[in-house]
């Protein structure tokens, strides 16, 4: 890579790859919206999915929409003639459960997840977001979730026992 140019300048074909990506979707993408967890710009994140032959893209970033609009934005400029979707969502850390990744399948999902986020937020200090699984069990709506399990296991190398 020359100087001036950055790495979501290069764009890798399909073939490159060594097997086709196509059909693959990323659920749970953090952009580096989420501070100090992503590292890349959302328009970066989208530009790479979609040269990688990603079918679509989660922009998930922690208890935030922020990223999500930049993707769209970027997801709007690859044009009609690539079948590509951006999906909406949020990775809520709840303060009495593991962190459950939320997506968004309609406007009554984005609202409820809108919804969520505004609550969590009221309720702590700036830059924080207090939820808990109560919430989303009653203002979730429409909203499709998956609970990160890996969070839940036990740190050190696996071995076949302990995967029970």
């Amino acid at each position: 890579m020359t100087g001036g140019q950055r790495s979501s300048d290069v764009v890798v074909p399909v073939g490159a790859v060594g097997r086709s990506q196509e059909g693959y979707a990323e659920l749970c993408c953090r952009t580096n919206y989420s501070f100090l967890e992503g590292a890349s710009h959302p328009d970066e994140l989208v530009r790479r999915a979609a040269g990688l032959g990603h079918r679509a893209l989660a922009v998930t970033d922690v208890n935030s929409l922020a990223g999500v609009v930049r993707a769209h934005v970027a997801a709007c400029e690859l044009g009609e003639d690539q079948e590509w979707s951006l999906v909406c969502g949020a990775r809520l850390r709840l303060q009495d459960a593991p962190p459950v990744v939320v997506w968004v399948p309609d406007r009554e999902g984005y609202a409820a997840l809108c919804r969520l986020l505004t609550l969590g937020r009221r309720r702590a200090s700036k830059g924080e977001c207090h939820l808990w699984w109560r919430d989303v069990a009653e203002l979730g709506g429409s909203l499709l979730g998956g609970v990160l399990l890996h969070r839940m296991l036990p740190s050190g190398p696996m071995t076949r026992d302990s995967q029970d």
